[in-house]
């Protein structure tokens, strides 16, 4: 319902065939179960001969867009009702209360005499029903009723009474007029009288919505176009509910845009209250989610207000109505290393040097050189890279991945004399005229037994001879122990 709209519920039945003689019985003029001759009650009408030729019209009119169901009620087994809008049900919700928000509701009820006295007692029925399921009080929902036929009848008005119980008595005490089809001048009545401040109801400023409800079983005897666009313009939204024979013409005349929300049909009397449930969710009233709202994503009804939420994976910002992308690893994960929010959930990576393992949680130290190396000999994994070694006699090379052939005289050595690199070894030699010691390491000059042929060799020759000889091997050795000293330094410049 539209705030600050007048809205009138007018409940008109409309009898077809309120002129002229008594309509015949309605064994006489039953043609099916829960249907009934039209030209025979029109024929009673001045012009009934013109309204007769539109009976195949309003039949079809009738039935177009109709859900046909199938009853048994009593005596009325198989009837048929046609219910414009689908999803009508007569359950428990019906007739508990609604938290309706409040609503100046006046009901217009047609009582020609077309309508039988068991059916006007439907008609109330279906009336207390509506008011059972609406909270009544006097800052609430207030009721009026106005009763026509021929003439017109203000029963009571909305500020007669202020509570549910007193406003289903009036109902039930109500008496049928018995004549005419003055639905017009019902509906100019209750604009005119029902709907003023003096009756009860309440100022525009107040945010009170105006209902009127007509429910009708015929043609209406005088003009409706007119006085119904003025009641509409003056604020008020009119529901229209045709039973049996009701012009769907004069319903639609009679209803506020869009006629799918206001404009109802049954068959028969026996079978209206199944509008009941319809009517309360309309005079309920939209939620406030669906008055509209600024929610971002999700909108919750919270009483008479809303509360915004967000869907899975986003959180609510500060300013509750705007939603982000939640941050998953904020809210909890069981990742061993590093969290990564992904769309509305998380997934586990792990630190430089790791992989992970087919849990998806757990890491484990990444093997780098199983990873693929430029080592030209060893790959020896190192945190989250290598270093290439050699094998054992090489050596790194600057490029710090290929290995050259260890000489492992430049190494270092214990020879007296010379070094000679050997597969991955080295061993010693002596210079000429000195022999290898048996420590494989020093070296002896090696002494000549040779005889001299010289028999005249004096001795001042061989002393001399002697003393030349400790001196080439002082010498010697001084050469060596100099020559070791080089090594060192040499091997000390390679390392």
């Amino acid at each position: 319902m539209v705030s600050l709209v007048w809205k009138v519920v007018v409940f008109g039945i409309l009898a077809a065939g309120c002129q002229g003689s008594l309509p015949q019985s309605r064994s006489q003029r039953r043609v099916s179960p829960g249907r009934y001759d039209l030209s025979e009650d029109l024929a009673s009408i001045p012009g009934s001969s013109v309204e007769a030729q539109s009976e195949k019209r309003f039949q079809e009119v009738r039935r177009g867009g109709e859900r046909s169901v199938q009853l048994q009620r009593g005596a009325r087994k198989n009837a048929d009702i046609h219910l414009r809008h689908e999803g009508l049900r007569d359950d428990a919700a019906t007739r508990t209360n609604c938290k309706n928000r409040p609503i100046d509701l006046v009901f217009i009820i047609d009582s020609s005499r077309s309508v039988r006295p068991a059916e006007f007692k439907k008609a109330k029925e279906f009336l207390q029903d509506m008011v059972d399921s609406l909270v009544i009080s006097r800052d609430a929902t207030r009721v009026g009723l106005v009763n026509y036929a021929s003439t017109v009848k203000i029963e009571f008005l909305l500020n007669t009474f202020f509570d549910k119980s007193s406003v289903k008595q009036a109902l039930g005490q109500v008496e049928p007029l018995a004549s005419g089809t003055m639905t017009g001048m019902a509906i100019r009545t209750a604009m005119e009288k029902a709907f003023t401040k003096e009756a009860g109801a309440r100022s525009a400023s107040m945010n009170i919505a105006k209902v009127a409800i007509i429910v009708t079983d015929g043609r209406p005897q005088d003009k409706v176009e007119e006085v119904s666009a003025t009641a509409r313009a003056s604020g008020i939204e009119i529901y229209a509910v045709g039973v049996d024979r009701a012009d769907m013409a004069s319903l639609k005349l009679m209803a506020s845009q869009p006629h799918d929300d206001h404009v109802f049909y049954v068959e028969t009397y026996g079978v209206i209250e199944k509008l009941t449930s319809k009517f309360r969710e309309t005079l309920c009233g939209l939620e406030p989610c669906d008055q509209g709202h600024n929610c971002q994503h999700i909108c919750v009804n919270s009483g008479d207000s809303y509360i915004c939420k967000c869907r899975p994976g986003y959180i609510l910002n500060p300013d509750k109505k705007t939603c982000s992308r939640a941050d998953a690893c904020t809210q909890g994960h069981d990742c061993q290393h590093i969290c990564v929010n992904s769309r509305d959930s998380y997934v586990c990576q792990c630190r430089t040097g790791y992989v992970l393992n087919t849990d998806k949680k757990t890491c484990a130290r990444l093997d780098t050189c199983s990873q693929g190396h430029d080592c030209q000999h060893l790959c020896v994994n190192s945190g989250s890279s290598y270093v290439c070694k050699c094998q054992l006699g090489y050596s790194l090379n600057m490029d710090r991945k290929t290995c050259s052939r260890l000489d492992a005289c430049i190494q270092g050595h214990d020879c007296q004399h010379i070094c000679i690199n050997s597969g991955l070894s080295y061993n010693c030699k002596c210079r000429v005229g000195y022999i290898l010691n048996s420590d494989q390491k020093t070296c002896s000059q090696e002494m000549r037994s040779e005889i001299s042929e010289d028999a005249c060799m004096c001795e001042a020759q061989i002393v001399f001879q002697k003393k030349v000889q400790s001196a080439i091997q002082e010498l010697t050795r001084k050469i060596s122990e100099l020559s070791d000293k080089v090594n060192d330094i040499e091997g000390t410049f390679q390392h």
